[in-house]
């Protein structure tokens, strides 16, 4: 019988370190158990911690004696854990700004509830960012089950960066939006099989944007507004990393990371209502720049 789980003290885990992972999660105990288990097993970022903040109908899932395991797991070895809830739900991108703000790390990993990290995903992501100086970078999740599918016209939207990415302004409509098509599936696995790089190296490629696993410069973020454009959308939306990836892109740059090591579940979404898309709403609205 597991024994009641500690929460943890927010103004105790809000303290300076190099990294904090930020886990915003709704009605899925077992993906969140993974999830978690994936963090545990990292290494070569000992000083990092996790924030799940939970919006679940009825318990929440850190509570599930597996999330809860996990919770410890990460404790005994080292990493602070704080477990919160933000109810009522006011949309994803209110939560995301919730969570940023738990945190006062230098970098903070934006990881989804249904995504397994093989180890030695977060350190490689840190050395990338640090040695390229950029607003983020990000690793794109495979699906598995698409390891057989494999979509060589997509292929051709991978470009490395060469040398440090730069700031870009991309918008829908412009080349630079397709660079999205290398993400779905397991396209970029595909890629990543032809480029046979040789054990511990990885390259920064460009991105429009990229989903599920986000490392960002913190001061960087802020600087380009979080995700405080909450407070101007319904909040019935998605593509609210979308949103905020477009503006750190246009003032610090980003970019992908290859290898990814990072696995979606594929488990059902728990974002049913998706009226407006975040980003849509943001780069449209009076006063936001436009396309040339």
């Amino acid at each position: 019988m597991n024994r009641p789980l500690d929460l943890g003290v927010p103004e105790e885990f809000r303290r300076p370190r190099r990294l904090d992972v930020l886990i915003p999660t709704r009605n899925r105990p077992a993906e969140l158990a993974v999830t978690l288990s994936g963090l545990a097993a990292q290494e070569g970022v000992p000083d990092f911690g996790v924030v799940v903040s939970d919006q679940s109908d009825g318990d929440p899932a850190y509570a599930h004696p597996a999330a809860a395991t996990m919770v410890r797991a990460l404790r005994h070895r080292g990493h602070p854990v704080l477990l919160t809830r933000r109810l009522p739900r006011r949309g994803l991108a209110e939560h995301r700004a919730y969570l940023l703000d738990r945190s006062a790390a230098r970098y903070v990993l934006c990881l989804d509830d249904d995504v397994w990290l093989e180890p030695g995903t977060v350190a490689r992501l840190v050395t990338a960012i640090r040695e390229l100086g950029c607003g983020f970078v990000g690793n794109a999740v495979h699906g598995l089950s698409y390891a057989d599918d494999v979509r060589p016209e997509t292929h051709g939207h991978y470009e490395e960066w060469q040398g440090r990415p730069v700031p870009e302004r991309i918008r829908p409509g412009t080349p630079e939006w397709q660079r999205a098509s290398i993400h779905p599936a397991a396209n970029l696995l595909h890629v990543t099989e032809k480029l046979r790089l040789p054990a511990g190296a990885w390259r920064a490629y460009k991105i429009s944007w990229i989903g599920g696993c986000v490392l960002y410069d913190r001061a960087k973020l802020v600087d380009s507004g979080g995700f405080e454009f909450w407070r101007r959308l319904h909040e019935r939306h998605q593509g609210e990393d979308v949103a905020a990836q477009l503006a750190v892109l246009e003032r610090h740059g980003g970019a992908g990371v290859l290898p990814s090591g990072a696995y979606h579940l594929e488990s059902p979404t728990t974002v049913t209502e998706r009226d407006v898309e975040a980003w849509e709403v943001v780069v449209t609205e009076p006063g936001a720049p436009q396309p040339a």
